[in-house]
């Protein structure tokens, strides 16, 4: 017995390998792990089609060598948006040289070995947020990390900015994210170098949940300078794409990814940018589904922040300038959830540790029991610490910088 021309036995042992035993529609499985190496992010015709006929019938239209007009005719038939000819032939003439199984039968075997999972919509860690994306949302998504962050979507926010980013924007980056993890937010944004960067350390030094998507497969950690902060992220976070394994970032697939960050996360707040940053194209994409927008300022004399300035004058994008204010546009001012509930303890903490430290390096188990604090509490504010330029480490320990 064959499913989507493939034998079932061997469709199902590939998609068992990614997904869990509870979740395995094995052919809707296998045919939009397919789609994400067939359609480039964003295609609204595979989209389309993908929602008429379910992956496994649109994908007939490519396997099967359906002409343009067959195409047109099974979407209207399944009461799907207004598709016309040419648009489907030339769909059909793009799909068709990606169209190998082969190639998705070795993507799900590489992601198998590396433990990466398959999501697809209706699932329970499947980002809601993503479905107002409609036909331009991604077929499937292929992630590394803790299901139960993704779920955590529904309280969160995007930081975004420059790669090449000024200390001031970067500082602004990890109070941010700090503050917006003390007040119960996953930190979303993209693993590039400067803003993005700078926002998930700060979660994961906060102890908090962030998700970072990729132009490319998991597979290959890009950029791979970030190499080991994005494994810090796998191991406690979520690294997302909707690109299968071995797929290479593009300047396309960059742009396209942009929109996941926007539509994931309850609101995005540009911290630092220039005229022409690609954090503007985000703020793009969040604007156009009607998330909440803010925008950090900066020095009027500062080309780093230009970008900023004019999302706030001419795109209506809200001047936000803490973590409270960044956290009201998403819950509104005067939300009880607002609230810091570990303030006082996180000052008490930065005290004791702080206290314990001195210029000659000691071990964190030294730290702790001159503080007084766990070892856990000990690492979390140590990493704050070091964020803040207050403490290094060392080979033999930490101390006051």
């Amino acid at each position: 017995m064959t499913m989507v021309g493939i034998d079932r036995e061997v469709l199902v042992a590939a998609v068992l390998g990614v997904r869990a035993e509870g979740e395995m529609v094995p052919g809707e499985a296998f045919a939009r792990a397919a789609w994400s190496g067939i359609a480039e992010p964003g295609d609204g015709v595979a989209g389309l089609a993908v929602g008429a006929l379910g992956a496994e019938g649109a994908l007939a239209a490519v396997t099967d060598d359906w002409g343009a007009e067959r195409l047109v005719g099974a979407v209207a038939d399944a009461g799907g948006d207004e598709l016309n000819r040419s648009t489907a032939a030339a769909a059909i003439e793009r799909w068709r040289p990606r169209a190998g199984l082969s190639a998705v039968l070795e993507s799900l075997a590489v992601a198998a070995r590396r433990g990466v999972r398959l999501r697809i919509p209706g699932d329970r860690g499947w980002p809601e947020g993503l479905d107002d994306l409609g036909v331009h949302g991604p077929i499937a998504l292929w992630t590394l990390g803790h299901e139960d962050v993704l779920r955590t979507l529904t309280r969160s926010i995007a930081l975004v900015g420059a790669r090449a980013a000024t200390g001031y924007g970067e500082h602004i980056a990890m109070e941010s994210a700090a503050g917006l993890v003390g007040r119960g937010f996953t930190i979303v944004s993209g693993a590039a170098y400067g803003i993005d960067g700078m926002a998930h350390r700060a979660a994961l030094a906060s102890g908090g949940g962030t998700v970072a998507f990729l132009a490319g497969g998991v597979d290959r950690f890009y950029p791979s300078g970030h190499d080991s902060l994005l494994r810090r992220i796998e191991a406690s976070g979520v690294v997302a794409s909707e690109l299968p394994c071995g797929a290479n970032p593009t300047r396309w697939r960059f742009l396209q990814r942009n929109r996941l960050i926007a539509a994931a996360s309850r609101a995005t707040v540009v911290i630092e940018a220039g005229s022409r940053s690609g954090s503007l194209n985000t703020a793009g994409h969040a604007a156009a589904i009607g998330r909440p927008l803010g925008a950090v300022p900066g020095p009027v004399t500062s080309a780093a922040s230009a970008g900023c300035h004019r999302l706030i004058r001419e795109y209506d994008a809200i001047c936000v300038t803490s973590a409270d204010e960044m956290a009201e546009l998403v819950v509104g001012p005067g939300d009880d959830r607002l609230a810091l509930p570990s303030s006082a303890p996180y000052d008490a903490e930065r005290v004791r540790v702080l206290d314990a430290l001195s210029s000659r390096a000691r071990s964190i188990d030294d730290i702790a029991r001159l503080s007084g604090l766990s070892v856990a509490t000990v690492q979390s504010m140590l990493g704050l610490l070091e964020l803040e330029g207050i403490a290094g480490a060392g080979e033999s320990g930490w101390r006051r910088v």
